[in-house]
């Protein structure tokens, strides 16, 4: 399964913007800057966007929480980025921050080993290229052909590597569900909750999504997490029959 990194392209005169040095000299406003880029950070996914989803009371507590700050610090923060355009609301609760959609990067992990390891494979053969060339004048011709013939392998593998990487990425990554979108779980994992958990599989979703936000604790599997839950759910009343044990140690937890 191929897993895709994201990442900001801040541009080097970033901090010399009015906007962000007018939000860096207000008071606290060191924390405010933080704030913001942990905001962008939190939008990448979902290209530049955050939700109010009514955990809390109104959107900067509710960010505040995602976030690990103080809701107050982060409503000061909203109200400035709102003033200078850098966030606008939408319908439905949608916050979009105006300036991420443009400054996204993303690749997958797979894209990222074939290119390093063609660079290398590039570089080793262009160092043997000039060693065999400087050894000796009469035997040009003879080096001549086996640099084509190593190039000719260098390109074939180039190929096998790139055909590797195209597989992986066939696979799809792990969607992200529940209220913070930050629970993620496979089209198979996501079916097999519905057949096995048909009336509470969103329940445990979102559960686990509050959970995780307000708690900071991550999980090796998210599905086998819902699954451990739902037994220890299940046997506080009656054992429902014929359900899978899917029980494992708290020490599984990253």
């Amino acid at each position: 399964m191929a897993k895709r990194y994201y990442w900001l392209k801040l541009k080097a005169d970033w901090f010399s913007d009015k906007r962000i040095k007018k939000l860096r000299s207000i008071a606290g406003g060191d924390t405010h800057t933080i704030i913001y880029l942990k905001m962008m950070l939190l939008s990448l996914k979902d290209e530049g966007k955050l939700y109010f989803e009514g955990v809390e009371d109104n959107f900067a507590s509710e960010i505040a929480l995602a976030l690990d700050e103080d809701a107050e610090n982060v409503k000061l923060t909203l109200a400035f980025l709102q003033r200078h355009g850098l966030i606008e609301i939408g319908d439905d609760d949608e916050y979009q921050l105006t300036e991420v959609p443009t400054i996204i990067g993303s690749e997958t992990a797979s894209t990222i080993r074939s290119r390093e390891c063609r660079e290398r494979k590039k570089q080793l053969a262009l160092e043997q290229k000039a060693l065999q060339c400087n050894t000796n004048e009469t035997g040009c011709n003879n080096l001549k052909q086996i640099c084509r013939v190593e190039r000719e392998k260098e390109i074939e593998r180039d190929k096998e590597i790139e055909k590797e990487g195209e597989g992986e990425k066939e696979t799809p990554a792990p969607a992200a569900y529940g209220r913070f979108n930050n629970v993620f779980l496979s089209d198979a994992e996501l079916d097999s909750l519905k057949s096995e958990l048909p009336d509470k599989w969103e329940y445990y979703i979102d559960r686990l999504s509050v959970h995780i936000a307000s708690s900071g604790k991550q999980y090796r599997n998210h599905a086998a997490t819902i699954y451990k839950w739902a037994q220890e759910d299940a046997g506080k009343t009656t054992p429902k029959k014929g359900m899978p044990d899917y029980s494992y140690s708290e020490e599984d937890s990253l």
